[in-house]
């Protein structure tokens, strides 16, 4: 097991040995990692060599890799594969962006300050989210290079993200009145041969994205219990069934008797997917902001920015002015932790904190 003045060893354990390989990382720092739990020595010793020739390899393969090489590599191994169409192309955006900035700048130079800088480069021509999912990206890539041990130090750490506010989209929302109102005016016209307003309407009530809704069929609707179940999205582009979002997004979600008994006029369409039309096709998302458009413009709502997904945003909006806990919020749109939903509608958060605020201030008053 010797290599060098290096030596990987066995260490006993209460249900066999562990195996350890020891190696040096790219700035000859002794280091070591465990080869697993084995129940014989030899099996031990065996598999302690194996991933210290690998370690080895690894290090001298990936030592001087550049950071938009290495992000590459991070990407093609972990997140491609299972991730939809949409957030690849991101991906391969962020990718482009760093071979741009950084060229051949190798992964172990790169310090906080410079990774800094680079963020305000970025940041001067960008929204918060683009520098948000950038940085997140790449802090996901540097957190894979320090277990490959290319580097020791994650430069993205407290770094503080820069964006240009003139970059951000301006979406005007509807208030809980402006909701009423909206949703009246899709009542007022349904038509089962004209399913983009049933689309509508189930966003309205539910919260679902665009593709899970599109997505939908009748086996997903419980009418027995009033639940839906979201199991899958829809692919507008290929016209055919892909994974949802995320593993969270899957979920099953309670829904109201109106919604339900207005979605059972569907049923006379005699399709398998709840929203197919008379032409047996989903409505794609150009069609429903179209339709969604059309319906605002009758009423007179006029509001800036507001397409079919806004009507998620006016969801949570709702809920959250009625008092539904945030947490369930967050189950229901499918998140996989609060703490994306807080970070996704912080603005609508922080509304309702300062209502609370006020409100508690007021009844501490009376005490």
């Amino acid at each position: 097991m010797k290599r060098g003045y290096l030596m990987s060893y066995v260490r006993k354990a209460k249900k066999g040995y562990y195996g350890v390989a020891v190696y040096r990382d790219e700035n000859g720092k002794r280091r070591q990692r465990s080869a697993g739990c084995f129940k014989l020595k030899r099996e031990a010793v065996s598999a302690a060599v194996a991933l210290e020739k690998q370690l080895n390899a690894i290090n001298q393969d990936l030592k001087d890799v550049s950071l938009a090489k290495y992000y590459q590599r991070w990407y093609e191994l972990y997140e491609k594969d299972g991730i939809s169409e949409i957030t690849q192309n991101r991906y391969t955006v962020i990718g482009n962006v760093l071979d741009k900035y950084w060229k051949d700048t190798k992964l172990r130079a790169i310090k906080r300050s410079d990774y800094q800088a680079f963020i305000n480069w970025y940041g001067k021509n960008h929204a918060h989210d683009s520098v948000s999912k950038l940085n997140n990206a790449v802090r996901s890539a540097v957190g894979y290079a320090m277990d490959d041990d290319i580097i020791t130090k994650d430069f993205t750490h407290n770094v503080k993200l820069v964006y240009s506010k003139d970059q951000e989209k301006k979406v005007e929302y509807l208030t809980n009145n402006e909701l009423q109102t909206l949703k009246k005016e899709v009542l007022a016209k349904l038509s089962r041969h004209n399913t983009s307003r049933y689309m509508i309407l189930t966003a309205i009530y539910t919260g679902m994205r665009k593709s899970e809704i599109q997505a939908l069929t009748w086996k997903d609707i419980d009418f027995l219990h009033a639940t839906i179940s979201i199991n899958k999205s829809w692919d507008e582009k290929k016209k055919a069934f892909k994974p949802t979002k995320t593993e969270s997004s899957k979920r099953t979600i309670k829904v109201n008797r109106e919604l339900l008994n207005r979605l059972a006029d569907l049923k006379a369409n005699c399709t398998t997917m709840v929203f197919q039309n008379v032409l047996g096709t989903v409505p794609t998302g150009t069609a429903l902001n179209k339709c969604l458009r059309s319906i605002m413009a009758s009423c007179k709502l006029e509001k800036q920015g507001f397409h079919f997904h806004s009507l998620r945003h006016v969801h949570v909006a709702y809920l959250l002015s009625k008092g539904v806990d945030i947490y369930a919020i967050s189950k229901r749109l499918g998140h996989s932790n609060i703490t994306v939903t807080l970070n996704t509608y912080s603005y609508l958060v922080d509304e309702f904190k300062a209502k609370n605020d006020e409100l508690i201030i007021n009844e501490l008053a009376e005490l």
